[in-house]
Parts: structure tokens; sequence; C-alpha cells
């Protein structure tokens, strides 16, 4: 149990259009993680108001939803009715077919359409997509205001600082996007050239909220309740986004919603982690995904760190030739730990 101090400024929601975020508290997207199996764990646990997928092709969208390649892209659209309220976050660089991608979006039950502008993948940069748009903000503009008259439901972005230290384009980027009619805006002060290196700049959060009157969420280095409180009362943010810390620690959001309640944060028992990784590969075998293996050995690296031993139970795992094999190991090593009853 860990204590923090009583002195606590957090707000308890935003909206985004019609759409009531409560908890203020995002789960940010994430390529290869924020499936709806693993959405569906972090609303089980608790204490997030926002999920978003993971970040999506607007041409694979579209061209799924022509019948030219089914199955595959959808894949990451898909998701279960306890997942509302959920965004569809789309990546691209034309206006036209990142508009009709977003009515695909709102036409499959979402309640938002998020745009990546903020990937620093080279594959995507290199398209001219995610943060490779930062270095043209008049078709930022032209993409949002074309997705914006194409749907109905409220539209968001997420982004970075800028392409580099010489090119912040944030603040500029924050008041086109209210310009064009966008609801929220989610802001990780790094820039592209920076990846995930160094320190995010949370003073560039506060510049954009004081420019702008549409909700800011901040995003970047967040690994305890303690700061996403500090982050709000730093910047003035209205929610704050979190990412790779939930990979790890999935109750980061649950964490922070007892913290702001009781001033105290309960670390997850190893029955805790017990049944969290028994629920999440059940419910990857339960979908039968092709991919449901790898998934498994995938989140064995996030999920077991923190377990006593856990190094052990890694190992094991990534050698294990089937699900069935996982599931059994996984419950053979908490069975022998004394402290998992």
């Amino acid at each position: 149990m860990t204590s923090f101090p009583d002195s606590l400024h957090f707000p308890a929601g935003f909206r985004i259009g019609q759409v009531a975020i409560v908890p203020a508290t995002v789960l940010a997207p994430m390529a290869g993680v924020t499936d709806t199996v693993f959405r569906r764990v972090i609303r089980g646990l608790g204490g997030c108001g926002l999920i978003m997928t993971e970040f999506t092709s607007s041409h694979g969208v579209v061209h799924s939803s022509r019948g030219r390649k089914p199955g595959r892209t959808m894949r990451y659209l898909a998701f279960e009715p306890d997942e509302h309220p959920i965004s569809a976050q789309l990546f691209g660089s034309d206006p036209e077919i990142m508009a009709d991608a977003a009515r695909v979006c709102e036409d499959l039950g979402f309640d938002a359409v998020d745009i990546n502008l903020g990937c620093p993948v080279n594959k995507v940069v290199k398209c001219n997509g995610g943060s490779g748009l930062l270095r043209d903000v008049p078709l930022i503009g032209r993409i949002l205001t074309g997705v914006r008259n194409a749907i109905s439901i409220p539209l968001t972005l997420k982004c970075r600082s800028g392409w580099s230290e010489r090119e912040i384009v944030d603040v500029e980027i924050a008041r086109a996007a209210e310009d064009c009619g966008v609801a929220a805006l989610a802001l990780h002060p790094r820039t592209r050239e920076q990846g995930y290196s160094g320190k995010a700049d949370w003073a560039r959060i506060a510049a954009v909220k004081a420019a702008v009157r549409i909700p800011v969420i901040g995003n970047g280095d967040i690994v305890t309740p303690e700061d996403a409180v500090r982050m709000v009362e730093q910047t003035g943010c209205d929610g704050v986004m979190i990412g790779r810390a939930a990979s790890s620690n999935p109750w980061i959001f649950r964490q922070i919603a007892e913290y702001l309640s009781t001033r105290t944060c309960t670390q997850p028992s190893e029955r805790d982690r017990y049944e969290m990784l028994r629920g999440y590969y059940e419910l990857l075998v339960a979908r039968n995904a092709p991919d449901t293996v790898g998934k498994m050995k995938q989140f064995a690296g996030y999920f077991t760190h923190g377990v006593r031993d856990g190094a052990r139970l890694r190992a094991a795992i990534f050698h294990a030739p089937d699900a069935a094999g996982i599931l059994k190991l996984v419950d053979e090593f908490f069975a022998a730990e004394p402290a998992a009853a």
C-alpha cells in the first residue's frame, strides 16, 4: 500500500461533444496492443473513461468496406458492446479517404473518431501519415475539415508537438483543430525525432491548453497515479491518456481512481495478476484469431513484470508450442506460489 499527499486536483470528467468521459482517463491507442481483448481487460479492471482502438489505416478501412481486402483491416475495428465509450483511431493523408473511413467507423457504432498525428514509425511517416503530417499543417486542416463534415459523431485528434525541436507546431495545430470543429485533442509532447526517448515536455501541454477552449488531454510519462495528478496540476489539462504504462500495469486506471478517492494506492496481489493473465488468455483463445499464440507470448512480456520469479514464467511461455500449453504453465506457476491463494 503506497500513500500519497492529501492535496489533490483532478477533473471528475470531460466531454467530447455529447459523449461524457468519466473518469477523465483515456487508454491510448497502441498498435499491436489495444485490440478488443486488451481493451476488455482494461474495462473489466475499471477506472478508464475512454478506450481507443489500435491506429488503423484509412485506406485499409475503405478498401475492406468495399470488399477489396475483406476481414484483415476490419479486425482492428472489432469491438464488443461493453467497450463503450470507444473511439476509432485512423491514420492517413488523403482527406477524401480519411472522410470515407470515418463514415465507416460511425456506421460501425463508434462513439468518436480520432485522427493520428503522432505515430513516429517510418513505414507510416514515409506515407505522410501519423507524425509525418506535422510537416504540413494546411493538409491537416483539410483532413480535419473533410472528416468533420463527413460524420455526426465527435472528431478528436492525437498529435506530437512537432517534427523536431526546431519545428514545434502543437499550438498551431490545436487552434486549427478547434476552428475545424474538433471536439478534443490529446498531446504527446515529444517530437517525431525524439521517438520515445528523453522526457515528455509537459509545458507544451500547458501551452496548448492555454491556446484553445476545447478539452486537452495530456499524454506522456505517466507511470503512477501521482504522475497523473502532477500532470493535471502542472498543465491544467482536462484529462490524462496512458499508453505504455497500461500495457505492463493494466491496473493503472483503477489505481488512479483509488488514489483520488482514498489517497492510497493498492498494488495488485499475485492472485490479481493470475486472474488478469488467465482471463486475458482465455479471451484470446475464445476469439480464435490466427495470432493467438503469438499474442499470448507477446503479453507475457508485459504482464509478468512485477510477478515473483516472472522471468522464469516468461521463458517457459516463450517456448510453449500452443495455447493449451501456455494456459497450463500459467496455472501451474501460480498454483505453486504461496501468495496465489
